[in-house]
């Protein structure tokens, strides 16, 4: 479920990466950078996005108005996602499992972020393989598009959600 109508009040911004490169030219070397953001509203709605350019606060600029453009919204229940679940990307591979209220965020710096942002205070979660930034937050966007909000779940089976839930 993407976003498009977007104010810039409330939002979340953590900068993840941000990475020189050169471009080899007859003159010598072209350096821009390249910068990796997460936005979130800190509930349910979190974006990433890359920005490049030769300057950092343009870079920077570039990759928040990425992340606003792709931003999705997570199911969270309790603080927490509703149920456990792996996201790859590339050769990395994040898993994200549910915690009990008053565990934290338990998550690499990378991770970390991107969970703040969305507004998740309890989660456990194990990078697995790679730990590229950029293919890591790639990952754990593929984890979110996996969950599953319980009424859903309810409405799919034909049961309540409290049946779900195990209530």
């Amino acid at each position: 479920m993407v976003f498009n109508s977007l104010r810039d009040e409330g939002w979340i911004e953590k900068t993840i990466q941000i990475r020189r490169v050169a471009k080899v030219v007859a003159g010598g070397r072209r350096f821009n950078f390249s910068v990796l953001v997460v936005v979130g509203d800190g509930n349910g709605r979190v974006g990433v996005g890359l920005g490049k350019a030769r300057q950092v606060p343009d870079a920077v600029r570039k990759a928040v108005e990425d992340a606003k453009k792709n931003i999705l919204s997570i199911p969270i229940f309790n603080n927490t996602i509703p149920h456990e679940v792996i996201g790859y990307f590339g050769a990395s591979k994040v898993l994200l499992k549910p915690a009990s209220p008053g565990t934290g965020v338990i998550a690499g710096s990378t991770v970390r972020a991107v969970m703040e942002a969305a507004g998740i205070k309890n989660i456990l979660t194990k990078s697995l393989g790679s730990n590229n930034p950029q293919n890591l937050v790639k990952a754990v966007i593929d984890g979110f598009l996996q969950l599953e909000s319980p009424e859903y779940v309810a409405a799919k089976r034909g049961k309540s959600i409290e049946e779900i839930r195990g209530e």
